[in-house]
């Protein structure tokens, strides 16, 4: 049998050191460890973000003041005017939030109704994806009382919508809904049709203006993909009241 010859122990030495020296490089060269019970070092969470159905709703009513004091729904209770409801969106870590207002005999059901579909994205981005029903009067609004100020002031909340969205309309099929137009170009006119400011509406479609009260007239400028605009609209600003605008485009779908 062969033997392993034996190696001289100047040189079991030499190589000993270098292995010293390598580990010792490998320490200096490594993150310290953190002290024990100190807290796990972890990335800030970005601004905006939301992971909570409250923040989700915080984020709606911010866009949209007059939803303050909403509750959620209860399928027990009889008369519920006014409600929300928020259901994650499958796979993307959103929300959507649909808000109901309703008013006349709402022990019965409410003979009238407004709608609204808001998704709100995990860094709070909000956009409304549709929304239907007659225009809310001012008593019906819910009530500040339960949480949150009411908006106030005097002017207007102008609002931008598209439709037909389906060839075929189906009274009730939220995805037949109108659609937001964003980013519209708006002139306000005083009643005599001098042009007092123009404003350009967010991305859900929609824009707040503080006006004295009196007569105005609320004007459209064209948007490009569609047939036509709306038509200008006489309104009149009440004091203490925000006067709800809604402009109607013409999706061309038919």
């Amino acid at each position: 049998m062969d033997q392993v010859p034996c190696l001289p122990r100047t040189f079991i030495a030499f190589l000993f050191s270098i292995l010293l020296a390598s580990a010792a490089c490998s320490a200096a060269s490594a993150p310290s460890a953190a002290p024990v019970g100190s807290p796990a070092a972890s990335a800030a969470p970005s601004a905006g973000v939301v992971t909570t159905e409250e923040e989700a709703l915080a984020r709606v009513v911010a866009q949209e003041p007059r939803f303050a004091g909403i509750t959620k729904r209860d399928p027990e209770m009889i008369g519920q005017s006014s409600w929300y409801e928020i259901a994650p969106a499958s796979g993307v870590g959103a929300f959507v939030v649909t808000i109901r207002v309703g008013w006349g005999d709402c022990p019965s059901g409410c003979i009238e109704e407004h709608t609204w579909v808001y998704a709100v994205a995990p860094d709070g981005t909000v956009s409304l994806q549709s929304q239907g029903g007659g225009e809310v009067p001012a008593e019906a609004w819910p009530s500040p009382a339960a949480g949150g100020a009411a908006q106030t002031g005097t002017g207007l909340h102008v609002t931008a919508m598209a439709g037909p969205t389906c060839p075929v309309e189906q009274p009730g099929d939220p995805a037949c809904a109108p659609k937001p137009v964003p980013n519209v170009s708006v002139v306000i006119m005083d009643g005599n049709g001098t042009i007092m400011d123009r404003i350009v509406l967010n991305a859900s479609g929609t824009a707040v203006i503080t006006l004295d009260p009196g007569d105005y007239i609320v004007r459209a400028e064209g948007v490009q993909g569609f047939m036509s605009g709306p038509e200008a609209q006489r309104v009149t600003v009440v004091d203490g009241r925000m006067t709800q605008v809604d402009l109607q485009f013409d999706s061309g779908i038919r």
